[in-house]
């Protein structure tokens, strides 16, 4: 998708959440323009005919200075409250239209395989969460408001001018157009190659940081660390050289807004003196009028050099459009998978599945049944696809071809995600409506309940990022609980125990093997200490499974004996 469709793609969501909050928003803010031109034309038409009038008493007399006064007074208090108003308002609409953006994002990532490709690069997620759709701010607060506003000003201009002369109020609207448009067109050109070089040197740098910060022992001990600070300071020298660019686009931009207001000004004054000295025919114009049209030739332009800045960064604006834009569209909402046989917890038939880019797929027609209340386990050598199998069945992949049918499931992985959150809040992402009663009952089941009431805090005990605070053993205990709470009759175990001393992985095992017998569990697993709480076992190889055993049978003990012990 090109730049250019990306943004029809943005625009088109900016259409359809909060229309009538954006359009009100650009209405206001040429409502701002339109009244700050005015003004300074009134002001000029007052402060002119006042002068004249004070030439003679007679005159002094009969001049009124009430209506302009109260027209200067309107004027002032409409800008000041429009410009408020536009303040508040497109704010607002812009601040709404970005978190429905997020929303969007956050589901479309949310969804299968998706979620799985971001692991690899989690700082690229982080960047297009963060910056790129920041990003697409500008497109309305610095391109779509002052336009309109610009455009409205232009048009008022050459209406309000030509009531004086039709080719006076028609020569300011293009003098104002073709320049306050050209400039910003040219620079938004010019401004699209250190635009795209800064997004990169930005999330570079970005990247590299996080490296820097979360990898530091691992760069230490590597001998890395004097590279990593030099990839860093790469990274920062060519962010600041896109800047300079930048900035001197900027600059020069500015320049020719001062070149082309001077023109504008001087010919609106030659103008102006034409006609103010044509006599008294149909096209003359008074004293007091030809400083109005003087003044409001002055302001004109300013609503277009308002541009300026969003042209800039259009460039940047373009990327993130194109980056953002495939995953707009509203994700579809999630099928519940059928439900299996009845006396099965699932169900795999035929089922295709290859990961996104690869040549091949990783199964072809895979089949896999086990009865309710059953324990078995996947083994095999790695890349296998066993942790692929508990992610279709978990709705965390989608099949090419084939049919999963499956139970209520709940997972629990080597990798326990714990929250920067409170005990209570961790437990409560199982189920919202657990009341303290429910959450105690899961701890305790789960051997985790003495070391919790323990704490001075209890359930309202706080972790840090990623469950600091907890022990190895404490966290998976937590995720434990937490599948306990969900109260699932299909348990789905990735390693639940790797990385975890002997100890503590038996008192897990001792956990999960002392659950109902109406809990169905499928292990993926290359422990031997794992692999020995299933009754059934299948040899996954090469994403096929080449065999398998059930307790008591010959080769099953044999098949354990080969897995890495404890």
């Amino acid at each position: 998708m090109t730049g250019w469709a990306s943004l029809r793609a943005v625009l088109r969501l900016f259409r359809q959440d909060r229309r009538l909050l954006l359009g009100g928003g650009a209405a206001l803010s040429a409502a701002t323009v339109l009244a700050g031109v005015a003004l300074l034309g009134l002001s000029g038409w007052f402060i002119t005919a006042t002068a004249i009038a004070g030439l003679s008493s007679a005159a002094a007399l009969g001049f009124d200075v009430f209506q302009p006064s109260a027209g200067i007074r309107f004027l002032a208090i409409l800008r000041t409250a429009a410009r408020y108003g536009e303040r508040l308002v497109t704010h607002d609409a812009a601040l709404a239209v970005l978190a429905a953006l997020r929303e969007r994002l956050f589901r479309a990532y949310a969804a299968p395989n998706a979620a799985r490709a971001l692991l690899a690069r989690p700082a690229r997620l982080l960047f297009r969460l963060t910056a790129d759709v920041d990003a697409l701010d500008t497109l309305y607060l610095r391109l779509l408001v002052p336009a309109a506003a610009a455009l409205a000003t232009a048009a008022a201009v050459g209406i309000g001018l030509g009531l004086l002369d039709w080719q006076l109020g028609a020569a300011l609207a293009a003098a104002v157009l073709v320049p306050g448009l050209g400039i910003p067109l040219w620079l938004a050109r010019a401004a699209v190659r250190p635009a795209r070089l800064r997004t990169a040197a930005a999330e570079a740098l970005r990247a590299r940081m996080v490296d820097l910060v979360a990898g530091q022992t691992d760069l230490a001990l590597a001998g890395r660390l004097g590279a990593q600070r030099a990839r860093i300071a790469g990274a920062e020298a060519r962010l600041a050289e896109a800047e300079d660019a930048l900035n001197r686009l900027e600059v020069r931009a500015g320049l020719l807004f001062g070149v082309v207001a001077a023109l504008i000004l001087s010919g609106a004054l030659l103008a102006a003196a034409a006609l103010a000295g044509s006599g008294a025919g149909l096209g003359a114009i008074s004293a007091p009028q030809a400083a109005l049209v003087v003044l409001v030739a002055l302001a004109a332009l300013e609503p277009f050099a308002a541009l300026r800045r969003g042209a800039l960064e259009l460039g940047r604006t373009l990327i993130a459009a194109r980056r953002l834009a495939p995953r707009l569209a509203a994700p579809p909402l999630p099928q519940a998978r059928p439900a299996p046989p009845a006396g099965f917890a699932l169900a795999i038939e035929g089922v295709t599945f290859r990961y996104d880019g690869a040549a091949a797929p990783l199964f072809r027609d895979l089949s896999l049944h086990l009865a309710s209340g059953g324990r078995a386990a996947l083994i095999g050598p790695s890349a296998a696809g066993k942790s692929t199998v508990l992610a279709l069945l978990a709705g965390e992949a989608e099949p090419e071809a084939g049919r999963i049918r499956v139970a209520r499931c709940g997972v629990l992985t080597q990798r326990t995600e714990l929250f920067r959150d409170s005990l209570r809040g961790n437990l409560q992402l199982a189920d919202p409506a657990a009341d303290d009663t429910a959450l105690w009952r899961a701890l305790d089941r789960a051997g985790l309940g003495a070391d919790v009431r323990a704490l001075p805090a209890g359930l309202d005990a706080m972790l840090g990022e990623g469950g600091t605070g907890l022990s190895g053993g404490q966290a998976r205990r937590l995720a434990l609980a937490r599948l306990l709470l969900r109260d699932a009759p299909l348990w789905l175990l990735d390693e639940p125990t790797e990385g975890l001393d002997r100890a503590t992985a038996a008192a897990l095992l001792t956990y999960i093997n002392g659950q109902e017998p109406s809990v169905t569990i499928l292990l993926a697993t290359h422990l031997r200490r794992e692999a020995a709480l299933a009754d059934r076992l299948f040899h996954l190889v090469d994403g096929r499974i080449v065999a398998e055993w059930r307790r008591g049978e010959a080769g099953y003990q044999a098949a354990l004996d080969s897995l890495r012990p404890d």
